[in-house]
């Protein structure tokens, strides 16, 4: 029944022309048919294309995604193409019912219901609009693959949910230290003793000789081969312009920066707000330095998570779900969908006892108002008018997040407390 009801909620979206779907059937088109194909569609729905020539099939890939994810652009071109956002809508379904099962099967007791209710907080509004279920999904198979020590599986599994979404990409050092750990390959503390960590982590580079490369081979080798793949077709949006278009973002409104810019902004700053690279974004003078700060921040935030995982005092699940709340908090860009890539992570971990269920809850509440509410007040891309009250409320959510990245890290409230614990992976 939930899964028919967000089946419902996406495909009502489908009326606009300025959906996320509608930018996937654009893609979708224009890469199997040419830029002419565009004249199959509303003139104002693939407007946001810059085409300055005539390109042929094959030629045009997505500007802002993985050439990858154009297989899943393509599933509803089978049916007419009126159809594609409810068509779309209704694959993302299949994926929430899909991975229900597979949580009711491989999770705790209470996890699959947890997961529908995280999703029904948090994503009812996104989930089936949105592509993003489907590399978190890939994430938590290859979790569950690892906990299996099914290590092959688990890397081809985390490979393809890079080549759909970068930020998995992040996750395989976390893969390769638990696959090491577990075959007894990596030498790793036994005592928590600062004094004896340069002799420990000189032993543990001393193994390296011993470590399994074979599955990390792989994980780079699939990921190399279907990039170069579609580079052979434009090597500029297969390659080059992801990453230009990732690192040339400017700040987005309802990132944590954002908010730090808003406190800012009332006590005197100026600021300009935009609408370019797809969201709304905001230019200050600061900017220069917000931006350099927050990514070193997730530079000490990774490495830290990482010395956490080789003390073993973080099991696999817990130091993916560590550095996914830490992408999420200090990156530039926070859109709603994101909650999606931890959503089903969070259920199978079995963080659901009351501190998780009043902050995430309120984290998931908070951030569908601000799609449902204030997103639809932003009408006019050309003159953007922030709504009253916009920035207190991702504020909140956005200062609610950090306090829980804090808590999950430092363990505060036992947020890393669940009953999986008890047979966490490679946790003496």
């Amino acid at each position: 029944m939930i899964a028919f009801l967000l089946f419902v909620v996406g495909a009502a979206q489908s009326i606009w022309a300025t959906t996320d779907p509608a930018r996937y059937q654009c893609y979708a088109l224009t890469f199997w048919l040419g830029s002419q194909a565009t004249h199959l569609l509303p003139s104002t729905q693939c407007q946001f294309l810059i085409i300055k020539q005539v390109y042929s099939a094959f030629q045009m890939l997505p500007q802002e995604y993985p050439p990858l994810t154009l297989t899943v652009f393509s599933l509803p071109l089978f049916l007419p193409l009126t159809w594609y956002q409810a068509t779309f809508a209704f694959i993302m379904a299949a994926l929430v019912l899909y991975t229900y099962f597979v949580i009711r099967r491989e999770g705790l007791k209470g996890s699959a219901e947890t997961y529908i209710f995280y999703m029904v907080v948090g994503g009812c509004a996104l989930v089936t609009v949105r592509y993003d279920l489907l590399p978190a999904v890939l994430t938590l198979l290859s979790v569950i693959a690892a906990r299996k020590r099914r290590w092959t599986t688990a890397y081809i599994a985390l490979a393809f949910g890079v080549l759909l979404k970068i930020y998995p990409l992040l996750l395989a050092p976390v893969l390769f230290i638990a696959e090491q750990q577990s075959q007894q390959g990596m030498q790793c503390p036994t005592d928590g003793r600062i004094s004896r960590t340069p002799q420990q982590l000189w032993r543990t580079l001393q193994s390296c000789f011993r470590w399994q490369w074979r599955n990390g081979l792989l994980f780079s080798a699939i990921i190399i081969a279907v990039t170069a793949l579609f580079a052979l077709a434009d090597f500029q949006n297969a390659v080059v312009s992801q990453l230009y278009y990732f690192l040339k973002r400017p700040i987005q409104s309802e990132s944590l920066a954002a908010s730090l810019f808003w406190v800012a902004h009332l006590g005197g700053l100026s600021w300009q707000i935009v609408y370019d690279y797809g969201s709304v974004n905001i230019y200050t003078s600061i900017s220069s330095i917000v931006s350099p700060l927050m990514t070193v921040l997730f530079v000490f935030g990774v490495i830290a998570i990482f010395w956490l995982q080789w003390q073993r005092r973080l099991d696999m699940t817990q130091t993916v779900i560590a550095l996914t709340l830490l992408f999420i908090t200090t990156g530039k860009v926070f859109s709603p969908q994101y909650l999606i890539w931890l959503i089903p992570l969070l259920a199978y971990s079995g963080a659901f006892n009351r501190f998780w269920l009043i902050i995430w809850g309120t984290i998931s509440l908070l951030t569908t108002l601000i799609y449902a509410i204030f997103y639809s007040q932003i009408i006019d891309s050309q003159h953007i008018k922030i709504p009253a009250g916009f920035f207190a409320v991702s504020s909140l959510r956005n200062f609610l997040l950090a306090y829980l990245l804090l808590a999950y890290l430092f363990n505060w409230h036992q947020a890393r407390r669940c009953t999986r614990e008890k047979r966490s992976m490679f946790i003496p």
